[in-house]
């Protein structure tokens, strides 16, 4: 890639668009000599085998875990884990493949959910076969906490509260900015984070990751990308604490550095839409969400015809809603109540 790709003179920052440029953006970044997460680094994030193993070395909290190369593999694992394991594969983003398996669930029915999925108009083709792995299922409220990097310095942290969808896919259903946790669990998350950049040696850019609160207050590692969150997250930093994450993350890559944010003056809340899975018959209250209390974005995708699915990854998802507050309480019951409006009838 290298070879192919020499440096054009006016460039002066790469950026991973996606969790399938982490590894090239970073690799053309150490090459061109340019700040970026590291070759090594990068290759960690992007592959959640890695990232386990360097976990453990690292003696950071997560859930035990093995490969799976077959369903045979999962039914051994989750037959010392009560019966409840997550199978998921190494290399997707987006909740793609990720299943969920209590103690009555079919494993070889998640086995080929995990196997299957794909997103082939974003991945390169030929890629190699697929991995995959099967975890401790951990209980617990889900977080993201977004941190911005410069030569390994944490200059800004942000915890996010999540919302997951129920049953077997944990599809995302809404983010909040910022969490309300106790100070003490945002301390251990800032801790762990540190632990990951050293131990990673991850140099310069934006790290998201996730974590179950075990018990509430005791953070495991769920994955880590090095790349800008999705979902709108960064947007929704940008309202909560002002400012622009995307300058913020270019002035780093371009080594100017980034301005110091202080703590957030607002809430931000994003709810995404969803119907009953079927053919769409009507839409109503698009209206009259836009005009609700602090809306500022509603983007619908489904209108009569449309067929909807049982959501499966963050592709599924019908469309959002995004809202602010004077805090994120206040924001969240402003994207609830205004999301209540839409009614999505499907047949």
């Amino acid at each position: 890639m290298l070879r192919a790709v020499p440096k054009p003179g006016h460039v002066r920052a790469v950026v991973p668009a996606t969790e399938y440029g982490v590894v090239a953006a970073a690799t053309l970044a150490d090459a061109w000599g340019l700040p970026g997460a590291g070759t090594s680094a990068a290759a960690v994030l992007r592959d959640k085998s890695a990232l386990r193993a360097h976990a453990d070395s690292a003696g950071l909290p997560q859930p035990r875990w093995r490969p799976a190369e077959s369903v045979q593999d999962v039914v051994a694992f989750r037959a010392g884990h009560g019966g409840r394991c997550v199978v998921k594969p190494v290399d997707r983003q987006a909740s793609l493949g990720v299943r969920l398996l209590d103690a009555e669930d079919d494993a070889a029915v998640a086995w080929k959910a995990a196997t299957t999925a794909d997103e082939p108009r974003m991945r390169a083709r030929d890629t190699g076969a697929g991995r995959f792995l099967v975890e401790e299922r951990l209980s617990g409220p889900e977080v993201s906490v977004e941190c911005l990097v410069d030569r390994g310095e944490l200059l800004f942290v942000n915890v996010t509260e999540k919302l997951l969808q129920s049953g077997p896919s944990p599809v995302e259903l809404g983010h909040v900015v910022p969490a309300a946790l106790p100070p003490a669990v945002i301390g251990e998350l800032t801790r762990l984070m540190r632990r990951l950049i050293d131990s990673t040696g991850f140099g310069s850019g934006v790290l998201h990751a996730e974590w179950i609160l075990v018990d509430g207050v005791r953070p495991h590692l769920v994955e880590c990308a090095g790349r800008l969150p999705g979902d709108s997250i960064d947007v929704l930093i940008d309202l909560a604490y002002g400012g622009r994450m995307v300058a913020d993350l270019l002035g780093v890559l371009e080594g100017r550095g980034a301005p110091t944010r202080g703590p957030a003056v607002a809430g931000a809340a994003i709810r995404f839409l969803s119907a009953p899975p079927g053919v769409v018959r009507t839409v109503t209250g698009l209206a009259e969400s836009r005009t609700a209390e602090g809306v500022r974005e509603v983007e619908l995708t489904a209108e009569p015809g449309t067929v909807i699915r049982e959501p499966t990854s963050s592709w599924d998802r019908i469309g959002h809603l995004l809202a602010t507050g004077t805090t994120a309480v206040h924001a969240a019951r402003n994207a609830a109540c205004a999301a209540g409006l839409i009614e999505v009838r499907t047949c």
